[in-house]
């Protein structure tokens, strides 16, 4: 099938166009709160890449926006939206948070393979009702997933409080993993190697993230399962006259996703937290949802959009802090409207970007 746009046009122009309509109308609001935006937009940059603290909190921002970027990237290939990120992120912390609790003492390198298996264990099985509903009782998946957003928030809300809390402790949240199972911080590698760096929440997991990444690319287009996965996105009829297994394919798809959603824990709860606590997941998985779409779907788009995010995020947190009249509201509009742009209306440039290629290129040379 011939593309309408080219690659780079589709997955570079159109996103980078819709960026920059969001930057302007949020330039905009801040005029009208008396903020300058090329002071603001220097100081968001400056806060997010200008130094290494700054770059250490982007990154971690983005590492845990990799993983729910790619929870929704993986189903949307099967033709299906799985926006339970947030609930499967929190089972995916509770595995981690039973390894860690299990295993102190022995060694990292046995326990963050265990853990990571834990997290997407968690991820998965959480996601795999919603699609054996759907497969099974053509219950929608957005609806279902939605609902266990909730459900899931419930569970860990009874766990916390009743079952999983440190003695003694008011807090809903678990007793501190033994040391032997944190995962090193950047800051630590960069002692180790003679370097100087600021502290950061930056840690190991950011490498799992990329990891995750690389091998979601490699499964959706160099293998057989992943081939099948297209296959049943583009036209279901099609791909069950072919012999593929579409309700197979389909519960694999959104439990693939659960898993990468699971791994949020590895960064939040192993990495930062050393512990299990209420709300670790902060919104998240619905970031993973813009996140998702204005990377395209793609692996590599979805590690930049993220790091994009979380350059928003603390460049964010750098602008109220440095602008009493930027409150957190503002930073929510801001963030509201990238999110707009990029995520509910990637496709509103799309047709005059068509028709201006169309055009040129039908211009005689």
């Amino acid at each position: 099938m011939q593309r309408d746009l080219p690659v780079l046009v589709d997955y570079v122009l159109i996103p980078a166009l819709n960026l920059a309509l969001a930057f302007v109308v949020g330039a905009v609001v801040l005029g009208l709160i008396g903020v300058s935006p090329l002071d603001a937009l220097a100081t968001l940059f400056q806060g997010a890449f200008g130094s290494l603290d700054g770059l250490g909190y982007t990154l971690y921002y983005a590492t845990t926006f990799i993983f729910t970027g790619l929870a929704v990237a993986i189903p949307y290939q099967a033709g299906l939206f799985n926006i339970g990120g947030e609930g499967q992120a929190m089972l995916g912390g509770l595995g981690v948070t039973l390894v860690c609790q299990a295993m102190g003492g022995y060694p990292l390198w046995l326990v963050l393979p265990l853990a990571i298996l834990a997290a997407m264990v968690g991820g998965a099985a959480w996601a795999a009702v919603p699609a054996v509903l759907q497969v099974k009782r053509g219950s929608h998946l957005v609806i279902t997933t939605i609902m266990f957003n909730f459900l899931a928030g419930a569970v860990m809300t009874y766990l916390l409080i009743d079952m999983l809390r440190a003695p003694g402790d008011p807090s809903p949240e678990t007793a501190a993993f033994p040391p032997s199972t944190a995962l090193p911080f950047a800051h630590e590698w960069a002692a180790h190697l003679g370097l100087a760096m600021e502290e950061s929440p930056l840690n190991l997991s950011f490498l799992v993230a990329l990891v995750a990444a690389f091998l979601t690319w490699l499964f959706i287009r160099r293998s057989l399962l992943g081939y099948e996965i297209r296959a049943t996105g583009h036209n279901p009829s099609a791909a069950s006259y072919a012999a593929i297994p579409v309700g197979r394919v389909t519960v694999l798809a959104v439990c693939l996703g659960g898993a990468c959603a699971g791994l949020v824990g590895i960064n939040e709860v192993m990495g930062v937290l050393h512990r299990l606590v209420l709300g670790f997941t902060a919104g998240a998985g619905i970031v993973g949802i813009a996140v998702a779409l204005m990377g395209r779907n793609h692996p590599f788009g979805i590690v930049l959009a993220a790091i994009l995010f979380g350059a928003l995020y603390q460049g964010g947190a750098e602008l109220a802090f440095d602008y009493p009249q930027v409150t957190r509201d503002i930073i929510v509009v801001m963030d509201g409207l990238v999110i707009l742009f990029c995520g509910a209306l990637e496709n509103m440039l799309r047709v005059p970007v068509t028709r201006a290629w169309q055009r040129w290129r039908t211009v005689p040379a």
